[in-house]
């Protein structure tokens, strides 16, 4: 038996899978939960999960193993995977192998046979907090009496980690786009080649001069992991681009946009992560978007920004869309490539139209 402790004293029962290392170092984490019903291979390489502990709603995960064409990353930054029932199998013929295999290989600790329906009442009740993996009970109870959760957090922001390491280039014939990567999801990267892109994609700390020195007609600023708030530097550089090129946020990359402007945001009690509905400012026609966020920027602190809402999500009524049309500025909160999920085509064709037409206009 193996158990996930909560800070307040609170735990639940599972069996270890995966790799649990032997030395006494807890396994900690933020613990958060994804209602999707399908694609926990990219969910667990989503490096925008980095540092956090994921539980998964959907009971039964890994019944159609695993393919490495579908990982979302090189690498994998999760702390943690909760789940109700581990299917041992493959699950396809032409599976890779299965979700336990992939753990253990990628040093990834697994808790299953819990009762993640509990679980996540809990956190619905009490919000996103840390918890720590442990084989004793006893011992997450010690390791809370004696640390608080600052003890799981890195001195420098998980971005940093999760975004490349030094600049690479993939050709294309299209315009050049320079992609400030906090941690690019390969569907994201896919969908631009696809369109014709030129990408120069680049580590998270990159100058905003070095950013124009590669004579980009657009800027696309990646999803990622962490709080915005953290990532003052990354936003005051995205400050000095802003009015010079057309840009795509995404996700953090949104967040970012939207402080480098002069808003703020905070911290959603759960996160949405899994498939939320949205509703066009524009349209008022709603689409349902794939999600994985925990923060979200406050609606009254964009007036006199330049930004307009685009989209809210239905449920809470909080900024899902943003854009400006005097800077050519366009964010959006989801992942339009899906990746699980439903894409959102509309917003990668309103990119295009920016970039090409400025490019026209260069």
């Amino acid at each position: 038996m193996a158990w996930l402790v909560f800070e307040d004293g609170k735990a639940f029962a599972g069996e270890e899978f995966g790799f649990w290392p032997e030395d006494k170092i807890p396994l900690g984490g933020e613990v958060v939960f994804n209602t999707a019903s399908s694609g926990y291979q990219e969910m667990i390489t989503d490096l925008a999960y980095a540092g956090q502990i994921l539980t998964l709603t959907q009971p039964q995960i890994g019944n159609y193993g695993w393919h490495r064409e579908e990982n979302e990353a090189g690498k994998i930054l999760l702390q943690g995977l909760i789940v109700r029932e581990l299917s041992a199998g493959e699950g396809s013929f032409h599976a890779d192998g299965n979700l336990e295999e992939f753990c253990r290989r990628h040093r990834l600790a697994g808790l299953k046979g819990v009762d993640t329906r509990s679980l996540t009442r809990y956190l619905a009740a009490n919000g996103s907090r840390c918890g720590v993996l442990v084989r004793e009970r006893a011992a997450g109870e010690r390791i809370w009496q004696e640390d608080s959760p600052e003890k799981f957090r890195l001195a420098r922001p998980w971005v940093y980690r999760a975004g490349t390491a030094e600049e690479y280039l993939i050709p294309g014939p299209g315009p050049v786009l320079a992609l400030l990567d906090l941690g690019v999801k390969r569907n994201l990267l896919r969908r631009l080649q696809q369109r014709g892109y030129c990408l120069y994609v680049l580590p998270p700390a990159t100058p905003a001069e070095e950013i124009l020195a590669r004579k980009p007609d657009g800027l696309v600023i990646s999803n990622g992991p962490g709080a915005p708030t953290e990532l003052a530097a990354i936003a005051a550089e995205v400050g000095k681009v802003i009015s010079r090129l057309p840009v795509l946020g995404i996700g953090l990359g949104l967040q970012l946009l939207a402080l480098a402007a002069g808003g703020e945001t905070f911290q959603l009690p759960c996160g949405h992560r899994g498939n939320y509905p949205v509703v066009s400012s524009l349209t008022g026609q709603a689409t349902i978007t794939a999600q994985n966020h925990g923060y979200a920027v406050r609606a009254e602190t964009l007036r006199g920004t330049g930004f307009k809402v685009l989209y809210t999500n239905v449920n809470d009524g909080t900024v899902e869309g943003l854009f400006d049309d005097q800077y050519d500025l366009l964010a959006v909160e989801f992942y339009p490539e899906g990746a699980p999920g439903p894409e959102c085509e509309e917003i990668f064709a309103r990119f295009d139209q920016m970039v090409r037409g400025s490019a026209v206009h260069a």
